[in-house]
């Protein structure tokens, strides 16, 4: 009986211990700062255990001892060659993180030390866009051709020569005279009352006569 006493004490401790052994512990889980292929910053948190335990990983920014920022949080299920979950995060060199791991009511804890980011930062692979070339004016403006007719320079006179003078003879003053007086409207008027003044006075002069002679006849 202490024999099988002390057989079934023996599978009983060998039990608990790989019981032990496969359930879910923060020793499970680790955390890493690194580059991805396109330089930038990530976190990688891995999951070694092999009960398969479903645990949620969250991450949080550091600053003096506090939670500064939530990273981000997710869901893993551990396998024995490890599953992992990754955060994107620009992380500073020499940042600091903590990662909380809660696996239902066995594991609640974060994982120890802190999470350190590289000394040097990541180093970005995209090859940058390369700048917009101005587009060239679809129709280019002509420039300005000069006029035909070229322009007179200052030097050269814009007005007519003045006249010196007529070279013609002028009118003599006599053939100005007579065609002023050849030309008057007034002259046959004037010739008309003259002759006029004549009848009238050859009339008055035989009057006088035959009246004279009437009178010596007397």
């Amino acid at each position: 009986m202490r024999i099988l006493g002390v057989a079934s004490a023996s599978a009983a401790l060998a039990l608990g211990v790989a019981g032990n052994a496969l359930a879910c512990n923060i020793r499970d889980f680790s955390a890493v700062a690194s580059c991805d292929d396109n330089g930038k910053g990530i976190i990688t948190v891995t999951d070694t255990d092999a009960s398969g335990k479903e645990a949620t990983v969250s991450v949080f920014l550091e600053s003096n001892g506090a939670d500064a920022k939530k990273i981000g949080e997710q869901t893993v299920t551990g396998t024995r060659e490890g599953a992992t979950v990754t955060f994107s995060e620009d992380w500073a060199p020499n940042a600091q993180y903590r990662v909380h791991i809660k696996a239902g009511n066995i594991v609640d804890a974060d994982i120890s030390p802190a999470l350190t980011a590289p000394s040097e930062a990541c180093k970005s692979t995209e090859t940058p866009k390369p700048s917009e070339t101005p587009k060239p004016s679809e129709t280019p403006k002509p420039s300005e051709t000069p006029s035909d007719t070229p322009t007179p320079s200052a030097s050269e006179s814009t007005t007519a020569p003045a006249t010196t003078g007529d070279n013609s003879p002028s009118p003599a003053a006599g053939d100005s005279n007579l065609a002023e007086t050849g030309a008057n409207s007034n002259t046959p008027m004037i010739a008309g009352i003259a002759g006029a003044f004549v009848v009238v006075g050859g009339g008055a002069v035989f009057f006088g006569m035959r009246r004279r002679g009437a009178s010596k006849a007397n």
